[in-house]
């Protein structure tokens, strides 16, 4: 591992305080016992801050699109959740746009600009979420147009720029790629494929599928231009029940659906949901404070970027050990009977997941192990829709999937590795 960054955890007293602004951070909610909740690739973690302003705003009766003192004060925490977003995204232009969850987001409007885009053909990759590989499909079948995908590298687990840009030309409408692996935590070098892609057709439409890394990373449209980008505040430490996503200047003013008394680029449908603007504000406010701690700045974006790199660092540190180990515990990649897939050294291009098979063992069954253990993981198999595509891509059958969170301790992963030790030596004793 010379060489490479491995990352930085948070001091004890910061970590501490971390933890506790986390509902169910050790215990399950329903079944009310101790455990691993080593899933967040799927959900995550909730803050509590988050859950709360939730509740309290949606029992609010008051419509916000009215004139009295109330609906002003939901008006005021539409506009700064709405700024929040922007600050999520450095979006200074464009629009944002508001979907029950981030797969209908990206679903829409990848439909929008197949529709609107010049070009006869649409370019996606073997590593997308079926939200933006079935609707890249869907759209390319619907017009006529020629579908090409990328190959995932299975090295890496993510996919080369190379793959992508050799099948982007001037009849290019429609770039759809997504920014990292929910399966590897493999990042794509999205600024190099935006900035390239561009180079070969100036006016390709590109779409980023987020959800995967926005938890875990910083996201800045203006270093990466795209013309749009999503996340699901569900797995960014927020609530269920919305997908939030920004459209460029030039894609906010295609032709869409939208109430024609509105301004050309506004994609708001209906009455806005003040709650889930104020969540959003929630893990804004986290994120900045996490900032404060080693930076302080009046920004409000300068201080969400170094709370999100810090997130990073810690995230990546977790991995280190997770891989390698500590003095007390073997890391995977020396556990025997566990092979780590999709291995890639650096670490500063992975979010904080990795890929397990354990010999001897099923990939459900090894998870249900884990849970009798009290760990919650998942398993990615090429007989799930969800997952064959890219588990085929990388010449493999399964997972299983690990992932924490920043909000993880040293300790919790060394008792995740003793864990997998003895589930490994008792699958071993079987063959």
């Amino acid at each position: 591992m010379g060489g490479y960054d491995k990352g930085v955890l948070f001091h004890d007293d910061l970590l501490k305080d971390i933890r506790e602004k986390f509902l169910w951070i050790e215990t399950d909610p329903i079944q009310q016992r101790k455990r691993l909740f080593f899933d967040n690739a799927g959900g995550s973690f909730r803050l509590k801050s988050a859950s709360k302003v939730f509740m309290d705003l949606d029992a609010i009766p008051d419509c916000p699109e009215r004139e009295h003192k109330t609906a002003k004060y939901l008006i005021d925490v539409i506009e700064k959740g709405t700024n929040d977003i922007r600050k999520i995204f450095n979006a200074k232009d464009g629009s944002i746009a508001t979907y029950l969850t981030a797969s209908q987001a990206i679903f829409e409007i990848t439909g929008n600009m197949a529709e609107n885009a010049k070009g006869n053909n649409i370019v996606t990759t073997a590593l997308e979420h079926p939200s933006a590989y079935d609707a890249a499909k869907y759209y390319a079948e619907k017009l006529g147009k020629e579908f090409r995908v990328a190959k995932t590298n299975p090295v890496t687990g993510g996919v080369d720029t190379e793959e992508i840009l050799k099948l982007i030309d001037q009849d290019t409408s429609l770039l759809s790629v997504i920014y990292a692996s929910n399966i590897s935590g493999a990042i794509l070098d999205i600024e190099s494929i935006v900035q390239e892609a561009k180079k070969i057709n100036p006016n390709i439409y590109i779409i980023v599928d987020a959800v995967q890394h926005a938890p875990h990373g910083v996201l800045d449209v203006e270093k990466t231009p795209v013309d749009a980008i999503n996340f699901a505040p569900y797995k960014f430490f927020g609530v269920r029940g919305s997908g939030i996503a920004y459209l460029s200047d030039r894609a906010s003013r295609l032709p869409h659906h939208k109430l024609s008394g509105k301004a050309e680029n506004e994609w708001s449908l209906g009455s806005p949901a003040p709650a889930h603007y104020a969540a959003i504000s929630e893990i804004v406010d986290y994120i900045c404070w996490i900032g404060s701690n080693y930076k302080q700045s009046n920004d409000r974006r300068e201080q969400y970027v170094e709370g999100m790199t810090r997130i990073s660092l810690h995230e990546r540190a977790l991995l280190e050990v997770i891989l390698e180990g500590t003095a007390n515990t073997e890391g995977l990649r020396g556990i025997s009977g566990v092979t780590v897939h999709l291995d890639y050294p650096d670490l500063s291009k992975r979010d904080l997941i990795v890929a397990i098979s354990i010999d001897g063992m099923d990939y459900k069954e090894a998870v249900r192990k884990y849970e009798e253990l009290g760990v919650i993981l998942f398993e990615r198999v090429n007989t799930s829709i969800y997952s064959k595509r890219m588990i085929d891509s990388f010449g493999m059958k399964g997972a299983i999937r690990i992932s924490p969170l920043h909000c993880h301790t040293v300790e919790e992963i060394e008792e995740f590795l003793s864990i997998t030790a003895r589930i490994a030596e008792q699958s071993l004793s079987r063959i």
